[in-house]
């Protein structure tokens, strides 16, 4: 019987593609420590996101095709992740953050704030390290959905620190304002705030660091955009046409600072009647999907419109907490895998197929 070896086990695996990559794992570097002792085999699947979509699909692909090598007689697979790190600039402003995304809309009222909220802390479920930043600095409406505007933060060796609510650390203007106080700005002082409030805050290590912009093609999202390396940009609409219209403005503004846009987000699409579960479709415009073809990028999923969102949003508890099973807080697990997939994308097409924290075939070969 030809002895199972390191090589067999690596020429296995090479049959397994990440379906978003388009890659084998071997070559993308995710198999890491592989031992053999006899025909037990273990090694670690060290995948790009801990939201990874297809995580258990590949696990069980993995499983499969070891198991299929001769003289195996048993498979131990673990499944790691690993962010993938941007590509910094010189004197960045949040070093420690892995992938910085700023959450878009060209128009207000399309529930822009709810969607960064909820996925923020989706993506924080699933074991990522989060942080969310309000930068809407004329509205800024986090902490009144997180429930912690009442929340002093502390300040450690000239830093602010973050409040951290469901597992996400957070800040907004709002936090270091008074209730009543209005920001009465012009653009420079937008953009001394957006600063302010990366470079004056201790975000520490994160994976992601969701930005909530204003609404519109201002100052902010500009000033971000000039500010920090982004991964890239989410569009946020409404199935309406005059939503889409402006929405198409803020992906070109962003395209023009070299912010990818990672794709597009339709949140209150339809309605089920919580009687007779009708599902009716309340606005008639350009529906997302649509949308996203229209610009050439990836369509990231739907949120239904239920009122459990917004009465969640005034209690000051995402409803992806306070509604676990629901349908829209699935939805937004869903769309939270699926933007953890397209930051994975972005970013290996950014830094190159050998990015920084995954080993070539040959070093693992090697071990």
């Amino acid at each position: 019987m030809t002895p199972v070896t390191e090589a067999r086990i690596l020429e296995a695996l090479s049959q397994v593609e990440d379906p978003d990559l388009k890659r084998d794992i071997v070559r993308l570097g995710f198999v890491k420590n592989i031992a053999v002792d006899g025909g037990a085999v273990s090694f670690d699947v060290e995948l790009t996101t801990p939201a990874c979509p297809v995580k258990d699909i590949l696990k069980a692909e993995c499983e499969q095709v070891v198991r299929a090598i001769d003289g195996v007689t048993s498979v131990a697979v673990n499944m790691t992740a690993r962010v993938i790190e941007r590509k910094s600039q010189q004197d960045d402003l949040v070093p420690n953050v892995r992938q910085i995304i700023a959450i878009a809309s060209g128009k207000g009222g399309v529930g822009k704030s709810t969607v960064s909220v909820n996925l923020a802390v989706a993506l924080a479920k699933t074991g990522a390290k989060v942080g969310l930043l309000d930068a809407d600095v004329y509205g800024p409406s986090i902490p009144m959905m997180l429930g912690c505007a009442r929340m002093n933060p502390a300040v450690k060796d000239a830093k602010i620190l973050p409040i951290e609510r469901y597992g996400v650390q957070v800040m907004s203007l709002g936090l270091l304002m008074e209730d009543d106080q209005v920001a009465m700005w012009r653009g420079p002082m937008v953009a001394g705030t957006v600063r302010q409030l990366l470079a004056d805050v201790q975000w520490g290590e994160l994976d992601y660091l969701l930005v909530d912009l204003p609404p519109g093609t201002g100052d902010a999202p500009m000033s971000l955009a000039q500010l920090v390396p982004l991964t890239g940009v989410v569009i946020v609409t409404t199935p309406h046409a005059v939503a889409a219209n402006i929405a198409g403005k803020c992906a070109a503004l962003f395209r023009r600072l070299n912010s990818p846009v990672l794709g597009v987000i339709e949140n209150m699409a339809s309605f089920a009647c919580p009687t007779c579960r009708t599902v009716s479709e309340i606005f008639k415009g350009l529906q997302g999907e649509a949308l996203a073809e229209r610009l050439e990028t990836a369509y990231l999923g739907s949120i239904p419109l239920d009122p459990e969102v917004s009465e969640s949003s005034e209690l000051g508890e995402p409803s992806i907490v306070r509604h676990p099973e629901s349908l829209h807080s699935n939805a937004f697990n869903e769309v939270a895998k699926a933007l953890a997939a397209q930051i994975s994308v972005q970013a290996m097409a950014r830094n190159g197929e050998d990015a920084q924290g995954f080993s070539p075939v040959s070093e693992i070969g090697a071990r």
